[in-house]
């Protein structure tokens, strides 16, 4: 656990390692778990009993991103925070709803002496995350009650991950950034136009989050990619349509041997005044 600029998720005091525990003033006590990561996910910020994507969901969203079907997305990302941090002394990079830390890692590896940390709803994503990297700190919480302290973080990164607009604020430094990537309207259209009766027109584009930032990027991206029946399914279960499917339109999801699918999404960078 190489992060000391978390904070107790209970009374906001500073934690310090003690041991196999994080620890304190008030001996709040979080363990350490043997994998490496640390629950700061408190039972009265929990509104489930296991928030967050399951180990189903989180395992397919593994493989499917190991394939590198989503590099450009990761690429994407990748660039821009290294661009951000290029004359910053070890950064301290924060990456919200990390997963199973794929775009983690890959901003971690790309930035030089930088400390990292991924953050993330679900258990079972930061113990998935464990296996990557020991080196980037992996932490259960809630993006309404983040354990980082005040004005510490450099860069935020929240791909397909929402903006909490006030915690965002509070532990950016002054001048720091938020690499934010966004679904377009036409991301995976093909999938939804099997799994729904009717797709609806949407006008997604990231949205305002307030006047303590300026935007200072915005980029549309647009690629298309190729699976076959197997890779379908994949997509499928790491993504909450999986929840939403109905028993008719899942086989005939089955019947489909290869799909040519849009990936559209939006990057924004943000900067706090």
């Amino acid at each position: 656990m190489n992060n000391n600029r978390l904070i107790c998720p209970v009374c906001g005091n500073k934690l310090e390692v003690r041991g196999k525990s994080l620890v304190c003033r008030k001996n709040h006590s979080f363990d350490i778990a043997r994998q490496g990561y640390v629950n700061l996910l408190p039972v009265q910020n929990k509104k489930s009993l296991h928030p967050g994507d399951t180990k189903e969901m989180l395992s397919a969203r593994r493989s499917f991103l190991e394939s590198g079907i989503y590099s450009e997305i990761r690429d994407t990302a990748v660039s821009e925070v290294s661009r951000l941090i290029g004359n910053i002394s070890n950064p301290f990079i924060v990456d919200m709803g990390c997963g199973e830390g794929y775009y983690t890692c890959s901003i971690k590896n790309a930035a030089e002496n930088c400390i990292c940390t991924g953050i993330d709803i679900s258990k079972d994503a930061v113990k998935m995350a464990c296996r990557r990297d020991k080196s980037i700190s992996w932490i259960a919480a809630t993006a309404g009650c983040i354990p980082i302290e005040r004005e510490s973080t450099d860069v935020i990164t929240a791909i397909f991950s929402l903006i909490s607009r006030k915690e965002y604020l509070r532990i950016l430094k002054k001048g720091g950034f938020i690499v934010e990537i966004t679904a377009g309207n036409d991301h995976l259209k093909e999938l939804k136009q099997i799994i729904y009766d009717e797709v609806y027109i949407q006008n997604k584009k990231p949205s305002f989050v307030g006047e303590e930032f300026e935007e200072i990027k915005r980029e549309e991206h647009k690629f298309s990619f190729y699976l076959k029946n197997k890779e379908l399914q994949t997509l499928l279960v790491m993504t909450p349509h999986l929840w939403r499917i109905k028993k008719e339109n899942r086989e005939k999801l089955e019947q489909i041997s290869e799909l040519t699918l849009t990936a559209h999404f939006w990057l924004r960078v943000l900067k706090k005044l």
